[in-house]
C-alpha cells in the first residue's frame, strides 16, 4: 500500500459528510429511535430523495422502524418476512438492489398502509452485524431513476454505521442469533457438496472466531490509513514467507496458486479502495470490512465459478488484515495449532491459511461455502485432505471439540455420532482405501470398453499445475484448457509475452499430448475490472449475453494478441484451438480468419510457426446445430459444452439455487439432442468429444458413450472413475438398447440407465 494516498475521490466526500452528521447523531443523548428518525432525514437530504427507510429484523420479520418520506402510522407496522418483497429479499440476500421501476420488479411486494405507490425508483443496501442482515436501508424517488454508483456506495458505508448504532442500542434481532441448536447434544447429520473426494474423523476446530467490529467512525483520517499501511506491510511480509517455505509436497506444481494469491496481496486496486473507505470517515477495521462486504456481494452476482474463487482469495486476505490491524490474530493454526486428528470448520478459506495447518493432523475440512475450482480445493486435493462444501448453519450444529466423521464422497458430515454409525464410516473407510488403490492401478492401463472400443479420455484445465493431472491420472491429453483464467486473476491485460509463456509452458508440461486451447471467454458475468465492455456489465441475463467469441470479434485487438501468443507458443508443434460460445457459422469463419491472418503476419516476421493449426468449436448454443452441416467442411474438431449447453435447452439458470437439480443431464431431452448432434458429425472428418461435468460422472459417461461419443473431457478426479466403467462397458450392448431407450423413456430416465447398467455389470463405482 503506497504511502501517498489519492485525494479523496467525490464519493468518498459525500459519504464523509454524511458520517460527520451522523457521529453527532451516534454522540447525542437521544433514545435509539429519536436517532434512526435523524439519520433517514439526513440520508433523504443529502441524496436528494424524497424517502429513505429502515427496516429492522424484529422477531423474524424486517419491521419498518424509521421512515423519511412514507406515512409515518406505516411505522412499526409494516413487516416483511425474509425473502418478502424488495426488502425481505435483500435482508435474505445480503444484496444491493438498484431499481429504476420498482413495481417492476418480480419480487415487488405492494403495502398500501406505505404509501410507496407514488415512488417508482428504489435502492436499498442490507445492514449487516456478523455476517448477517440485521436490517435494510432503502431510498426511493417519484421519478423513475437508477441511482448513481456513488449513491449506492455511500447508502453502503451508512449501513455499516447503523449496523453499530443497531447493535449498541441493543436492536439486534435476538432471534436472528439464536444457536439453540448448538446446545442440542444428540447425533446429527448435515449435507453438502463433495469438494474434494476422502474420507476423515476428528474434532470438530473452528478456523477463525468472527472478529466483530466496534467501532466505524474515525477520530483521525490519518491514523487509521497509517494503520493500515502497517497491517498491509505485515501481511506482505507473512505471504512473501509462506510463498517461499510453502511445500505442496508435488514437485511445486502448485506455484501459480501462491502466486497468484500474493498478486492480490500486492494488488494496488484492493488498497486503493480500502483507503478510499478511510476518506470517507472510517476505522481502518470498517474501510476493510466495508471493501470486503462489496467484494462478498459481488460474489453473490458472478455466476463465472472461476472468478467467484478468485474473489475468495480476496476474501481470505481481507480476514488476515482486518486481524492484523485489530491486534486479533486468532486462528486455530496461530493460536496452537491442531493437538489431535481434526476436521477443520470454516465459512470459507483461502490456500495460504490452510496451509499453516498441520497436515498430519488435518483429517478433513468443512466449509459452509467454497467450489469445486477454489484455490484452496486445489491445494486440499494436493495435501491428500477431503473437503465438503455448502454445508450451512455450520454453528448452529457443531461445537468446538465435536466429533466428527466426514464423508466427502456422500456429502455428508456426522456429528456426535452413535457407536453404530461409527462402526458403520470405518467399514466404509476400508473399502474405500481398496477402491482408491484399485483406480489408481488403471492408471496406466487403456481406456477400452469390454468389447474393445478405444474411448479418449482427456481432462480439463485452466492452471498450469493442473497438468500434473495428466501424469497422475494418465489421461490422453488436455481436452479444454481455459485460458481466461489468466484474464480473470490478473489486475491488468495480460501482456502477450505472459499468455506466450502461460501457453508454452503447459505445451512443454504435455509433452506429445494434444492439448486443445478455448480462447478468452470473457464478458457477461466475468467482467473484468480493468476492460470497458460497455453495458454489458448492466446485463440481466449475462450468460445469455456480450460474451466469448462475440465479445473477442469485436474486441479484434484482444483475440489478435492471444492468437499470436497461442502460435508462438506453440512453434514447431501442432496447435489446437477452439472458439467458445459459435451460434453460427459465420462467427466461427470470422475467429478462424483473424487466426489465419496472424499466422500470415508471423510468417512475414520470420517467426516460428506451429507445424500445424487444428480449429475446433464448442456446441454450447443449441440452435448451432441447424447449421452444423454448413460448418462440419471448416472444422477439425467438435466439443459439446454440456453446462451451458443443459441451461440454454430448458431455459434454466444453472447457478439458480431452485433450478441446479431440477434438470437430468440424463433426460430424454438432452440424450435425443447429443444423439443428433452424433447423427450430424457422423460421416465427417471432424472429431467429436464432450467437455464439460455430465462426461466426469459414470453414469453420464455411460450414456454419452450409448449415443455415440468416444472422446470425453472431464476433470481429473473423474478420470479413474470413468475409465473404471469403461473397461467394463460392452458397449455394442448399449448402443444396440440406445435406439429403445430414446424412444420410449421411462418417467425416471436416470433410474433407467441405472437399471441397465446394473444388469449389465457395469462399474459406476457406487
Amino acid at each position: 500500500m503506497t504511502n501517498a494516498p489519492p485525494p479523496p475521490s467525490t464519493a468518498a466526500q459525500s459519504a464523509r459528510t454524511i458520517l460527520t452528521r451522523l457521529h453527532e447523531v451516534m454522540a447525542a443523548r437521544t433514545n435509539a429511535q429519536g436517532k434512526l428518525n435523524q439519520v433517514v432525514g439526513i440520508i433523504g437530504e443529502c441524496l436528494d430523495s424524497e424517502v429513505c427507510s429502515i427496516y429492522l429484523l424484529r422477531e423474524g420479520a424486517l419491521e419498518l422502524y424509521a421512515t423519511r418520506g412514507l406515512k409515518q402510522e406505516a411505522v412499526h407496522v409494516t413487516r416483511l418476512g425474509l425473502g418478502e418483497g424488495l426488502v425481505g429479499m435483500i435482508a435474505d440476500q445480503i444484496e444491493t438492489l438498484n431499481l429504476d421501476e420498482a413495481a417492476a420488479h418480480p419480487d415487488f411486494s405492494y403495502r398500501p398502509e406505505t404509501g410507496e405507490e407514488l415512488f417508482h425508483s428504489f435502492a436499498g443496501v442490507p445492514i449487516i452485524r456478523r455476517e448477517r442482515a440485521v436490517g435494510v436501508l432503502c431510498v426511493q424517488h417519484s421519478d423513475p431513476r437508477r441511482y448513481d454508483d456513488i449513491e449506492i456506495e455511500t447508502l453502503q458505508t451508512v449501513a455499516m454505521v447503523l449496523s453499530e448504532l443497531i447493535s449498541n442500542a441493543d436492536l439486534v434481532d435476538t432471534a436472528a442469533r439464536t444457536d439453540a441448536a448448538a446446545a442440542d447434544q444428540s447425533a446429527q447429520r448435515l449435507n453438502g457438496q463433495k469438494l474434494v473426494d476422502g474420507m476423515g474423523a476428528g474434532v470438530a476446530v473452528f478456523h477463525q472466531p468472527r472478529i466483530t467490529i466496534e467501532h466505524t467512525v474515525a477520530d483521525d483520517t490519518e491514523a487509521e490509513r497509517h494503520r493500515v499501511y502497517a497491517a498491509f506491510d505485515k501481511m506482505r511480509e507473512q505471504i512473501d514467507r509462506m510463498a517461499s517455505s510453502a511445500d505442496f509436497g508435488v514437485g511445486g506444481e502448485h506455484e501459480e496458486v501462491i502466486e497468484t494469491y500474493k498478486m492480490f496481496a500486492y494488488d494496488e486496486g484492493w488498497s486503493r479502495r480500502i483507503n478510499e473507505a478511510i476518506d470517507s470517515g472510517l476505522t481502518a477495521e470498517a474501510a476493510i470490512e466495508r471493501v470486503q462486504q462489496r467484494t462478498r456481494m459481488r460474489m453473490r452476482q458472478i455466476d463465472d465459478p472461476l472468478l467467484r474463487d478468485r474473489m475468495h482469495d480476496l476474501e481470505d486476505l481481507s480476514n488476515r488484515l482486518i486481524r492484523i490491524v485489530s491486534g486479533q490474530m486468532g486462528t486455530a493454526a496461530q493460536m496452537g495449532g491442531l493437538r489431535q486428528d481434526s476436521i477443520l470448520i470454516a465459512r470459507n478459506l483461502g490456500p495460504a491459511e490452510l496451509l499453516e495447518y498441520d497436515r498430519r493432523r488435518l483429517k478433513g475440512v468443512v466449509l459452509e461455502e467454497g467450489s469445486l475450482t477454489a484455490h484452496v480445493i486445489i491445494v486440499a486435493r494436493a495435501m491428500g485432505v477431503p473437503v465438503m462444501g455448502r454445508v450451512s448453519d455450520v454453528r448452529a450444529s457443531i461445537r468446538e471439540g465435536d466429533l466428527l466423521l466426514l464423508d466427502s464422497a456422500a456429502g455428508t458430515v456426522h456429528v456426535r455420532p452413535t457407536q453404530a454409525v461409527q462402526d458403520a464410516f470405518d467399514a466404509k473407510l476400508e473399502v474405500s482405501q481398496k477402491r482408491r488403490a484399485n483406480l489408481a492401478a488403471l492408471r496406466d492401463l487403456p481406456a477400452v470398453t469390454k468389447d474393445g472400443v478405444p474411448i479418449e479420455l482427456m481432462i480439463n484445465a485452466g492452471l498450469r499445475e493442473d497438468i500434473a493431472a495428466l501424469d497422475l491420472t494418465g489421461a490422453r491429453g488436455i481436452g479444454l484448457f481455459r485460458t481466461e483464467f489468466q484474464f480473470l486473476v490478473s489486475a491488468t491485460l495480460p501482456s502477450r509475452d505472459r499468455q506466450q509463456r502461460l501457453y508454452r509452458d503447459v505445451l512443454d508440461a504435455a509433452g506429445d499430448r494434444p492439448v486443445i486451447f478455448r480462447t478468452v471467454d470473457i464478458g457477461g458475468d466475468k467482467a473484468l475490472p480493468y476492460m470497458n465492455v460497455g453495458d454489458s456489465a448492466l446485463e440481466e441475463n449475462p450468460a445469455m449475453g456480450w460474451r466469448a467469441l462475440r465479445l473477442a470479434l469485436e474486441r479484434e485487438g484482444l483475440l489478435k494478441v492471444q492468437a499470436r501468443a497461442l502460435m508462438e507458443a506453440a512453434a514447431g508443434r501442432t496447435l489446437n484451438v477452439m472458439f467458445p460460445m459459435v451460434s453460427e457459422p459465420w462467427e466461427y469463419e470470422a475467429a478462424r480468419a483473424l487466426f489465419v491472418a496472424q499466422r500470415a503476419w508471423l510468417a512475414s516476421h520470420n517467426k516460428k510457426l506451429p507445424v500445424a493449426i487444428r480449429y475446433g468449436a464448442m456446441l454450447e448454443v443449441p440452435g448451432l446445430l441447424e447449421t452444423l452441416d454448413l460448418m462440419l467442411p471448416h472444422l477439425d474438431f467438435l466439443s459439446v459444452g454440456t453446462n451451458d449447453l443443459t441451461q440454454f435447452l430448458f431455459a434454466a439458470d444453472r447457478a439458480h439455487p431452485r433450478l441446479a437439480e431440477r434438470y437430468d443431464w440424463l433426460s430424454p431431452t438432452v440424450m435425443r439432442y447429443l444423439a443428433r448432434v452424433v447423427r450430424t458429425v457422423s460421416g465427417s472428418k471432424v472429431a467429436l468429444g464432450v467437455c464439460g461435468e455430465m462426461g466426469g460422472r459414470p453414469l453420464e459417461a455411460m450414456a454419452l458413450l450409448g449415443v455415440g461419443i468416444e472422446r470425453l473431457s472431464i476433470t481429473p478426479a473423474g478420470v479413474g472413475p470413468v475409465k473404471a466403467m469403461i473397461r467394463s462397458l460392452d458397449l455394442g450392448a448399449l448402443r444396440a438398447d440406445m435406439p429403445a431407450i430414446l424412444a420410449q423413456p421411462s418417467s425416471n430416465p436416470r433410474g433407467q440407465y441405472q437399471d441397465w447398467a446394473q444388469q449389465h455389470q457395469v462399474d459406476l463405482g457406487d
